[in-house]
């Protein structure tokens, strides 16, 4: 089963919250036949589902705790696992959040081939989720929560940056412009790799 995934083209994405990111990640699925996958979705969707393993971490993230690195994985792999056939490629999303996570996932599953880092400036991801507030009635896009997800993002997402750097795999694209211009230098980076 695992064969099925073993050389598959991976692309890890990252970005703030209003980054942009889940814009990108939608046009890439779009285009190239890639398979999105978030693992905060994934958590959801298990919890929906009610199996166990959706009951067991319903009552973790009850708790507000975070659910093990394991269960994260190996949810990522199934899902990898079940698209396999008709799949050209992976995107995963928000993910990895720390450096441990990304060696984990090489070990349990496999190599990025890039790292896309989708960057906007602070201040312009704050206006977007305060815009973004105004309609989805998300009770985290107030202007101080975002500003605490936005300190924790930083923290935990730069080391992770620089140690895929190291390797030569990250490409920063700059999610300041327009969607569709963002999506340009998305397509160079992804034909180029």
């Amino acid at each position: 089963m695992a064969d099925k995934i073993k050389d598959a083209k991976i692309i890890f994405v990252v970005g703030g919250p209003g980054s942009g990111k889940g814009t990108q990640c939608e046009r890439i699925v779009a285009k190239y036949g890639y398979t999105h996958l978030s693992s905060g979705d994934l958590l959801r969707a298990e919890v929906s589902s009610g199996s166990d393993r959706g009951k067991h971490l319903q009552e973790i993230m009850q708790k507000g705790e975070l659910v093990p690195l394991d269960t994260v994985l190996d949810m990522i792999k199934d899902a990898m696992i079940a698209k396999a056939d008709v799949s050209k490629g992976y995107v995963i999303d928000g993910y990895p959040r720390e450096v441990k996570q990304g060696e984990e996932f090489e070990k349990k599953i496999g190599k990025p081939c890039l790292l896309l880092y989708i960057d906007a400036k602070s201040d312009t991801m704050v206006k977007r989720l305060l815009k973004r507030g105004e309609t989805s009635g998300r009770s985290d896009d107030n202007e101080e929560t975002i500003k605490k997800r936005l300190d924790l993002y930083y923290k935990a997402t730069e080391p992770v940056i620089a140690f895929y750097e190291s390797r030569a795999i990250v490409r920063k694209i700059d999610s300041e412009p327009a969607p569709d211009e963002v999506f340009g230098q998305v397509c160079k980076v992804i034909e180029a790799m």
